[in-house]
């Protein structure tokens, strides 16, 4: 449940670097946590890239490292300018005191920074994921205590992301947990096929509503008009002949690579000889 605020939008390589950091945390370490990079705008938080920090924890004290994790945002920010703290990062769903004492450091870091936790533990066989913004609360003068707000999450990837994603799926359903890449013309007959899909599904909600079957969604309406008047007036002939040069070229590409590794593979063995 989320409440005003920002939509926080995460990118899978951040949950991805998390759960690493979780499973090489240090021997009798609860939690890990980290610093959250990204971009910030009036409606949303994205969650780009995340780094773990060092840190001690016991039920009385909390010990984080702050010169290592402002070391690496500036390394960081030598290879990604555009990334700046947005907030930090803790596996587990508790927000326990120690969180309000880290968070007080982030909040010097970045303005209104967003805390994210992260459930590494799988209890009901999924990952529980949740974003929030603290807020100072009571009386004027007397003792101030902070609130966690929850925000709405959101899920969002590159195309490269999207590549990763579906090759890590299909490890699912592989005996050994393991896949190797396909090649650059499975991948096409892949989104041909998956294009193909959600033709097939369009055209069969549009089927229904035109018989009555299915009641109309002007939403989903407006997407579709809108989806069809991008795509470019072309001659089947003149899609056919660009779509098979298109091919061509990719065919080249890939000739030319294996060519080169095979010169030098042929190469390497030459010197040793």
């Amino acid at each position: 449940m989320s409440v005003f605020g920002p939509v926080v939008k995460i990118h899978p390589v951040v949950l991805a670097s998390i759960v690493d950091a979780y499973e090489r945390r240090n021997e009798g370490a609860s939690r890990v946590i980290g610093t959250l990079l990204g971009t910030i705008d009036k409606q949303t938080v994205e969650v780009t890239n995340c780094f773990s920090v060092p840190h001690n924890e016991s039920e009385d004290e909390v010990a984080v490292d702050m010169e290592f994790a402002k070391n690496m945002y500036e390394l960081h920010k030598k290879v990604s300018p555009s990334e700046v703290i947005i907030g930090w990062y803790a596996t587990g769903y508790d927000i326990t005191e120690h969180s309000v004492l880290i968070h007080e450091y982030y909040s010097r870091e970045a303005q209104n920074p967003i805390h994210l936790t992260v459930n590494t533990e799988l209890e009901t066989r999924k990952m529980i994921i949740r974003a929030y913004v603290s807020a100072q609360m009571g009386v004027p003068g007397k003792t101030v205590g902070v609130m966690f707000t929850p925000l709405t999450v959101k899920y969002i990837s590159y195309d490269t992301e999207r590549i990763g994603i579906d090759l890590l799926q299909r490890t699912r359903a592989s005996p050994g947990r393991t896949n190797g890449l396909t090649s650059d013309l499975s991948q096409v007959a892949t989104a041909a096929a998956r294009t193909q899909d959600m033709l097939a599904t369009v055209l069969t909600y549009i089927e229904g509503v035109l018989s009555g079957k299915v009641t109309a969604d002007n939403s989903v309406g407006r997407f579709l008009t809108d989806l069809v008047s991008k795509v470019p007036k072309i001659g089947a002939e003149d899609f056919e002949t660009m779509l098979n040069s298109n091919i061509n070229d990719l065919l080249m590409v890939t000739y030319l690579s294996n060519l080169t590794q095979a010169q030098i593979a042929l190469n390497e063995k030459l010197v040793i000889m």
